[in-house]
């Protein structure tokens, strides 16, 4: 169902940049191959390959070439360069644009982030004032780019987070094969038996499979994200020997994994301390006591759902024919 769901997301976010690109497209928002007329002032020497200048365009010839309400209302920086080819007129690096500007700077010039445009006429008034007559480069299809560099933007971050998860799960797996083999896992079943029992009736007593929940809901608790999932996938395999249906999931995992979705935060998750620091320490109470009243509702949702006919797994193999009908 979620691969369902996510391809309808990205078809509908592919429709939605096609219909708005074909309107840019109609209404020529980018005003492709236009001529845009300036008033500079250079500065310097101007017999440089690169001489400095202010630019400024009236509001109203850029509320009428446009077609918008907001408009320039100061002096850009800029430079004005030389070269074999022309000249270009290059507005400062992050300049505070006004739209449709900035998208033609964005599309255009994403690496060096500043504005250009091929400068096709140059009138000079003075030997520092002069009118230039410039054009941008044509932009077209900006959300469909903007999807297509965002889709490789979370490719590429999907396999930096895959290869920097290598090493993790390795470390918490080793350790967890050495604590089994030690009998640490025994332990801490027998120890929290009493406790999670009730919540996972069909796992057998002293199986294994509780002491990776325990460990696995441990590290969910103190915010150590990184440990929680190599446990969490040990604790779901463990399950997964008990499962009759190996199709489907077992109440047991349902419950671990609301558990896991709803766990108790007792100590803040490392990306909240990243982007709060010590901020963080006004919210540790409200943390907690909203993470306890989703814990419980998670823990409630699961266990009646299971009772639900509907969520029930169905008996497979002998168990079926044995309950099916009389023949």
């Amino acid at each position: 169902m979620l691969n369902y769901i996510w391809g309808g997301l990205i078809i509908s976010s592919l429709v939605f940049a096609l219909v708005y690109d074909t309107r840019d497209l109609m209404r020529d928002t980018y005003r492709n191959g236009a001529e845009v007329t300036l008033e500079v002032d250079l500065e310097g020497d101007s017999t440089g390959r690169r001489q400095p200048a202010r630019v400024h365009m009236p509001q109203e010839r850029y509320q009428a070439l446009y077609n918008v309400d907001n408009a320039p209302g100061t002096t850009f920086d800029g430079t004005l360069v030389r070269t074999r080819d022309g000249m270009q007129l290059r507005f400062a690096q992050d300049a505070a644009l006004p739209e449709p500007w900035k998208t033609i700077r964005d599309m255009t010039s994403p690496r060096d982030n500043d504005l250009r445009g091929t400068v096709t006429r140059l009138d000079m008034h003075t030997d520092s004032t002069a009118t230039a007559v410039i054009r941008f480069a044509d932009v077209k299809f900006v959300k469909m780019t903007a999807i297509a560099q965002a889709a490789i933007d979370m490719a590429e971050t999907a396999v930096t987070l895959a290869l920097g998860l290598i090493g993790v799960i390795a470390l918490w797996m080793g350790l967890l094969k050495i604590a089994e083999a030690a009998g640490l896992i025994h332990a801490v079943v027998r120890f929290t038996q009493p406790v999670l029992g009730p919540l996972f009736p069909e796992i057998p007593k002293g199986h294994p499979a509780l002491g990776m929940i325990v460990l696995n809901l441990t590290a969910n608790m103190l915010g150590l994200g990184n440990a929680a999932t190599p446990l969490g996938i040990k604790a779901m395999e463990e399950l997964q020997t008990l499962n009759p249906d190996p199709d489907t999931a077992t109440n047991s995992m349902v419950m671990l994994l609301a558990m896991n979705t709803a766990s108790v935060q007792l100590v803040p998750p490392v990306i909240l301390v990243a982007l709060m620091g010590l901020q963080i320490n006004q919210l540790i109470f409200a943390i907690i006591i909203v993470t306890m009243i989703s814990l419980i509702v998670a823990i409630t949702a699961a266990k009646l759902l299971s009772r639900m006919k509907r969520y029930r797994i169905p008996p497979t193999g002998a168990g079926a024919a044995m309950t099916g009908p009389e023949g």
